[in-house]
């Protein structure tokens, strides 16, 4: 089955929100865990709040630059019960590895 660009999109937004909210919560983790390029990861994370859904990056205390993570504060109307239990469904949809 071949993805519409709009349900791919929604699709990878979803997956990496879960993807954040289980801990794989950088952009090089993320990229490492989907094989997606840095800037599509980046560009991803920031269109989350179009889903309503709240993500913010916490930088690591007494480092410098950008050390830290992204953090799930709000799913908005998204159900991350209902993402979780579909994760290996929406992996498989987009083409990602298998989480080691």
């Amino acid at each position: 089955m071949t993805l519409s660009k709009t349900r791919t999109s929604f699709y990878r937004r979803l997956y990496v929100a879960h993807l954040v909210a289980t801990g794989t919560a950088s952009v090089p983790a993320i990229t490492a865990a989907t094989g997606m390029p840095r800037r599509t990861a980046q560009d991803t994370l920031g269109a989350l709040g179009e889903l309503d859904i709240l993500c913010e990056f916490e930088h690591q205390a007494g480092e410098r630059h950008n050390i830290g993570a992204y953090v799930i504060r709000d799913w908005g109307p998204i159900d991350p019960a209902w993402v979780a239990a579909h994760a290996e469904r929406l992996r498989v949809a987009l083409g990602y590895p298998l989480q080691p």
